[in-house]
């Protein structure tokens, strides 16, 4: 049998806690150990590496060059494992486990103020959820399924459409210079623009459709995501040209106005995207039709 030369959890757990408290005796109480035990998990440790990880200098323990470099992936490795059981934990005891990239926007505007009703309908599915701007490679990341737009899906999946991207210009009302409302596209030119550095040619596409040249009136600060982008609009810093289905909510508080009737759709739609093999999944079936009957605001 090959000599494996990977170090166990108990070895990785002494050097930690000897490196950080400089004896062995202060490591043992702090692991909730014997003196001796830690002392045979360093020593393990060394003699499966074949270096001396630590300088005994008067009865201290003082890291080696090797035991620095060990150390540096030894509290990521514990710091993992660590985040790896607070999830398991959050899980609750649920068995069904849902995890989902969301685009972020998307995500936190309208996904999860929906969320309770479907909490309601499988109180027995967890959810775990993060944010993804790019495309999920489903067979590198450990993700079930996705909410994004369709041009994000990658090769082997399934799409299923949820709404179409419709974009609409909207702004602070205490916006300096945005005057009466509705704005023609000459005047929302003169304003400042915000722009989404992911997506660039949104204006463009914008004022191309108005029939009016885009190079000499794209001015603006640049941000990541939808949600930046809003947030600016709401801080007065200039007009967004943004999905109506994520400015629905500041749309109904008066946080935003519409400065614009115009409509440009990106030719996108928001979809539901998952590698075929997860069709016979139970837990993302329960989400997928839920989300199929989930009422989108257009």
């Amino acid at each position: 049998m090959r000599r494996s030369f990977t170090p166990t959890l108990s070895e990785l757990q002494a050097l930690s806690a000897c490196a950080e408290c400089g004896s062995v005796t202060d490591a043992a109480r702090r692991l909730g150990l014997t003196q001796s035990a830690v002392s045979r998990a360093l020593a393990s440790l060394e003699a499966r590496l074949g270096v001396h990880l630590f300088h005994r200098v008067r009865k201290r323990l003082i890291l080696s060059d090797a035991g620095r470099a060990m150390l540096r992936d030894t509290e990521r490795v514990l710091s993992d494992i660590n985040a790896a059981a607070l999830t398991v934990m959050s899980f609750g005891g649920h068995a069904d486990v849902l995890r989902l990239a969301v685009l972020p926007t998307f995500g936190t505007s309208w996904l999860i103020p929906r969320l309770p009703e479907f909490r309601r309908l499988a109180p027995q599915l967890s959810l775990d959820i993060a944010s993804r701007l790019q495309t999920v490679d489903f067979d590198r990341e450990p993700f079930d399924a996705a909410l994004q737009r369709r041009e994000l899906a990658g090769p082997g999946t399934s799409v299923m459409p949820l709404a179409d991207e419709a974009l609409i210009a909207v702004a602070s009302p205490h916006l300096p210079g945005i005057g009466s409302i509705p704005l023609e596209d000459r005047a929302i030119a003169r304003l400042p623009l915000l722009q989404q550095s992911t997506r660039p040619e949104l204006w463009l596409d914008w004022f191309r459709d108005a029939g009016l040249d885009p190079i000499t009136i794209l001015r603006g600060p640049r941000f990541e995501h939808f949600g930046m982008v809003i947030a600016a609009a709401r801080a007065g810093l200039g007009v967004a040209l943004v999905p109506e289905i994520v400015a629905a909510s500041d749309l109904e508080e008066r946080r935003l106005s519409r400065i614009s009737p115009r409509v440009l759709s990106s030719g996108s739609d928001y979809a539901l995207i998952y590698p075929a093999r997860n069709e016979i999944s139970a837990p993302l079936a329960t989400f997928r039709d839920w989300i199929r009957t989930t009422s989108v605001p257009y």
